[in-house]
């Protein structure tokens, strides 16, 4: 169904409705009836206004694109998502029309469900506008605003006041495939009870056991859970987030997560001591450099890894390696105390950083599916407890990944592992670590990994804004406020913040955004007037290297400027507003903290990189302009994005069939590491056969995903 029969099919649901309930407002239906006839009129208002944004956009989103095989970035999700909004509505619209003469039909319950699709409507509608000055703010074919002020810092001020309670009740996950919706509101209930009862407690076992008891009132009632869930996410600190995403580290949960994922032979957590080594440089063998133990922040300390190995492979029971096993509280390895036939070692490793906002879990979270791994791959698996911020900061994380890197190249045979071959891999957090990783062994000299398969990571940790951050207004897992907190405490302590908490901060920016607008629209042109002009607005040459002229024929459509809302439109503010701070540290500029800001001298260093993103994921476009820089310094990079499901779905990849397949897209990915395929390949769709049936039906206008070195 193309754009202008899903708005034609919404003004005739709408209008056929209004009409409807408009006759029956003063009967035994009453306000009920009246709430629907106006939410119908309201939607249709907010359809008008959309229909010419989405044609916008839709005429020249395209530009923005990694490959035209592969047609994802910001935009095209975000005119997704409306389009995703608009069709529930039409489904709801069409459900009222059949049913409404029903005496079992709740008038009231409908109009409920329809305000609040009107509501998260209308927050799109803003969101749309913000991404228009996006669009004709930056360069042509970047996806970031290079300032951390003006446009940068004024979405942000329209977070902090932006009603999002809508998203997190009826509408909670709308975007998502359907399959995973019940464990987004699952995740919901949990964490809105686990708030409440937090700090009332002294430990995790009082809390969750409260969290138990309380969380009823949050399944049956979903306003009250968007607007506890709202304040939460708005208020509460990084501390909160440590402790209730460290749920999955608990004996509990991680037992049952234990018995219902793939037995393997050898699972065993590991201290390696802070001890310096040398390693051979990769330019003369004969030369060596010397490997410090990480230090920064809190001194030398020993480092936490997790050999995980579906079978027993020479070296793996050695009592060297018996040596370094720390206890967890249960068995350290189901291969411990028999004599098990032992395989010989792998010409593979795989090296792996977990996710987590760089504040929390450990490898013991991402067990499930590193056994199913070890399993499938054939391959031992070495995951890295990192430390964790806030307590230590960057670059400590990196120091310890870096350490346990080397130290497997050193040690590789206490690992079950040849010593030929090593791949690293790692999710959100964890990918960042894996390129970082790698940037620093190419600075060391020693050897590099013979591939990264890195999925949906963070690459870019500035402020800088681009379309698939706006999505962080309403995306469940991943709000902006959880994610500055995550990053501030990853970047440590800044000496310039600034506190938005208050209104008038929000109206004060008025006069900024309506000059930023009048300068970035002056600066546009008159750079295609003038292109020998230098830039005046300042931005990074790494990421502007990306950019790309306008195509001839196309700057009319490209030149048009918006308003920032039009006259007589204002999005629904919250009641509670987000305690936002702008942290303006430089570390965040490191290349070491922020790989796409890397020059290209250290990205050509680096090994063929394998991309795994969500189209519905904040973090996109990190993963696209990351892609492009790469291609631009002619490194083998593929980008595979994968449609309709959140960013961490590794974690939930026992869920349904769609993260499975989404699991094993990474799979593949690092089975082309182990294979060494380094030569190009077509484009390849990396769609479940439900998502592709549902693209013919014309259901939804998802994004294809797809593949290119």
């Amino acid at each position: 169904m193309d754009t202008k029969a899903v708005f034609a099919a919404l003004y005739s649901v709408c209008e056929e409705n209004a009409t409807f309930f408009s006759e029956g407002a003063n009967g035994a239906r009453g306000g009920a009836a009246q709430r629907l006839v106006d939410t119908m009129t309201l939607i249709q208002e907010h359809a008008r206004s959309l229909e010419p944004v989405i044609s916008g956009f839709a005429a020249v989103y395209h530009h923005f694109d990694f490959d035209p095989h592969i047609p994802a970035n910001g935009y095209r999700s975000l005119v997704k998502v409306v389009r995703c909004c608009i069709l529930h509505i039409i489904h709801k619209g069409r459900y009222i029309s059949t049913n409404r003469r029903s005496i079992f039909f709740r008038t009231a319950h409908n109009a409920g469900e329809m305000e609040a699709y009107c509501s998260a409507l209308c927050q799109l509608r803003a969101l749309l506008y913000l991404a228009q000055r996006l669009l004709h703010d930056n360069s042509h074919g970047n996806l970031f605003f290079h300032e951390e002020s003006g446009l940068s810092q004024s979405f942000i001020r329209e977070y902090s006041s932006m009603h999002k309670g809508c998203f997190y009740g009826r509408c909670l996950g709308f975007q998502f495939t359907p399959a995973i919706r019940p464990c987004l509101q699952t995740i919901a209930i949990g964490l809105v009870a686990f708030g409440e009862n937090y700090r009332r407690h002294q430990s995790g076992i009082g809390v969750a056991a409260s969290s138990f008891f309380t969380s009823g009132k949050y399944a049956i009632d979903p306003e009250l859970r968007g607007a506890e869930f709202e304040r939460i996410t708005q208020n509460l600190d990084v501390h909160f987030w440590k402790a209730f995403w460290n749920i999955t580290e608990t004996e509990v949960l991680s037992s049952l997560a234990s018995m219902t994922s793939t037995q393997v032979k050898v699972n065993r957590a590991l201290s390696v001591p802070p001890v310096p080594f040398d390693l051979p440089l990769m330019a003369d063998p004969h030369l060596t450099v010397t490997i410090e133990a990480p230090s920064a922040h809190t001194g030398p300390g020993p480092v936490q890894m997790r050999l995980i190995s579906y079978e027993l492979r020479e070296g793996q029971d050695s009592e060297a390696l018996l040596s370094l096993s720390r206890s967890e509280g249960g068995p350290i390895s189901l291969s411990l105390g028999m004599k098990t036939k032992q395989s010989p070692p792998s010409r593979w490793l795989l090296v792996h950083y977990h996710g987590g906002g760089f504040v929390a879990q450990t490898s013991k979270s991402h067990e499930p599916y590193l056994k199913s791994w070890s399993q499938d791959l054939g391959v031992p698996i070495l995951s890295v407890d990192y430390s964790l911020a806030p307590e230590a900061p960057f670059p400590r994380a990196l120091e310890d990944c870096f350490y346990a890197y080397c130290w497997a190249i050193k040690n590789h045979h206490l690992l079950g592992w040849t010593g030929e071959n090593v791949c690293l891999a790692g999710d959100s957090a964890g990918g960042n670590l894996c390129i970082t990783t790698s940037m620093r062994a190419a600075s060391h000299g020693v050897r590099m990994p013979d591939g990264i398969v890195a999925a949906y990571p963070a690459i870019l940790l500035t402020a800088y804004a681009s379309p698939s951050r706006l999505l962080t207004l309403f995306d469940p897992l991943l709000p902006l406020s959880v994610l500055s907190r995550c990053l501030s405490a990853y970047a440590g302590k800044t000496k310039q913040v600034e506190k938005v908490s208050t209104l008038s901060m929000v109206r004060r920016d008025t006069g900024l955004l309506l000059r930023d607008f009048k300068q970035g629209a002056s600066n546009w042109i008159h750079s295609l007037l003038d292109p020998n002009r230098a830039e005046v607005v300042s931005m990074s040459d790494a990421l502007s290297s990306v950019a790309i002229a306008p195509p001839e024929g196309e700057e009319g459509v490209v030149l048009k400027h918006p308003r920032e809302f039009p006259l007589g439109f204002e999005p629904l503010r919250s009641e509670r507003l987000a305690e936002m701070k702008l942290a303006t540290s430089p570390v965040v500029r490191n290349p070491y903290m922020s790989p796409l800001l890397a020059p290209d001298s250290m990205l050509r260093g680096l090994p063929p990189i394998h991309l795994v993103a969500c189209a519905l994921d904040p973090m996109l476009d990190d993963s696209v302009m990351f892609a492009k820089r790469l291609r631009n310094v002619d490194q083998p990079v593929t980008l595979c994005v994968v449609d309709d499901l959140p960013h961490g779905f590794l974690s939930l990849s026992q869920l349904s069939r769609e993260t499975r397949e989404a699991a094993n897209v990474c799979v593949n990915r690092i089975r082309d590491v182990f294979d060494q395929k380094d030569s190009p390949q077509e484009p390849q769709c990396c769609l479940s056969k439900d998502l592709k049936e549902r693209e013919k039906r014309g259901d939804l206008g998802h994004i294809k995903p797809g593949r290119r070195e």
